[in-house]
């Protein structure tokens, strides 16, 4: 899991990789992550945007925005968290990908760009 804290929203991202779902002779290789935001600031929030950069070593660099999360823009009261999960699909079995949120501060209308930890998309294909 990686982590990074901007201005007191922390985002953490845990990934996984979905053997299951992918097929590395056809070069198509799944992923999922799971993303928890924690208001750890005296401020309520609302996530509006995201802008994710995503790297598959076979391709190349791709940026992705969009508005909310998985079709939701979260509102958070300082203590409170939110998680969701995702996923995203690589031509190559080794990628990463890294972003922002754009955040509303409630109270004052004041944007903020909160970072996404940049993590690793590492096919495990070997089997025992």
């Amino acid at each position: 899991m990686v982590t990074a804290v901007t201005k007191g929203i922390q985002v953490s991202v845990e990934v996984t990789y979905q053997a299951e779902f992918s097929s590395p002779h056809q070069h198509h290789y799944v992923f999922t992550y799971k993303v928890t935001i924690e208001n750890k600031s005296q401020h309520t929030f609302q996530l509006l945007r995201r802008k994710w950069e995503i790297f598959d070593a076979a391709e190349t660099p791709k940026i992705v925005e969009g508005i909310g999360v998985v079709g939701q823009q979260p509102i958070l009261e300082p203590g409170e968290s939110h998680t969701y999960v995702s996923g995203c699909n690589l031509k190559s079995g080794l990628g990463k990908m890294k972003g922002i949120f754009t955040m509303e501060k409630l109270f004052d209308g004041h944007m903020i760009e909160v970072s996404i930890p940049e993590f690793q998309m590492i096919a495990n294909i070997f089997h025992n």
